[in-house]
């Protein structure tokens, strides 16, 4: 996957991403949708545990995450 920031997340629509913050939180769910300054939809939310695995119970259902706090994505 290549290209500009936006076409990588448009291709990343509906598939499962790591969004990593400025505060080193990271939050792992369905990329539902986002806007031109990388403000991002969220569905299915999870915090990755201690050892790197997701918690199996969703934490949250939708989460949207400001595009300023963003360090990166994974898809």
């Amino acid at each position: 996957m290549s290209g500009r920031p936006l076409d990588v997340l448009e291709a990343s629509l509906g598939d499962r991403v790591t969004v990593r913050l400025k505060s080193g939180d990271e939050y792992v769910g369905d990329l539902a949708g986002y806007d031109q300054h990388m403000n991002l939809v969220l569905d299915d939310v999870a915090i990755p545990g201690p050892d790197g695995l997701e918690e199996e119970a969703p934490v949250e259902d939708t989460t949207i995450i400001r595009g300023d706090n963003v360090v990166s994505i994974t898809p």
